[in-house]
């Protein structure tokens, strides 16, 4: 069984806009979010179930306004589900465990590291810098970053 689910404690203290994109599958505004110029070394996770879901390692400037990266940690904490709302023909990435909105897929990411950007909602992340993953529990993602 995983030691990731989603918490009713942590929906619960969700900020509006939180709660709007991860629960209700919304978008926060391009270029006025937390992370999407965000430089600092260290994992994101789900904000509702503390899954791992990217790195700062495969981070990079798509210039989307949001937080782009190339793949996620581990993509077994990643379902992608077709979406077809606003007239287009997309991906969502949701988390396994959370069921949080993240955001969507592309395959128009960086060829030479696979391709795709996962242009993500910072709205649905916590970070959590290299010097705090121990702490936080996280302690065996600390060899992604030597």
């Amino acid at each position: 069984m995983s030691k990731y689910h989603k918490d009713p404690d942590a929906i619960r203290d969700l900020s509006p806009e939180q709660y709007y994109v991860t629960q209700e599958s919304g978008t926060e505004p391009p270029f006025r979010n937390d992370f999407w110029d965000h430089k600092e070394d260290g994992l994101y996770v789900d904000i509702v179930s503390g899954e791992p879901l990217f790195t700062s390692r495969d981070k990079f400037d798509s210039g989307c306004g949001w937080p782009s990266f190339v793949k996620p940690v581990q993509s077994e904490h990643i379902v992608a589900k077709e979406d077809n709302t606003h007239g287009m023909r997309r991906i969502e990435v949701r988390s396994k465990h959370g069921d949080s909105h993240l955001g969507h897929v592309f395959p128009d990411g960086p060829q030479d590291r696979g391709g795709l950007r996962y242009c993500i909602n910072s709205a649905s992340l916590r970070f959590i810098p290299i010097e705090d993953l121990e702490a936080e529990g996280y302690g065996e993602y600390i060899k992604i970053f030597e």
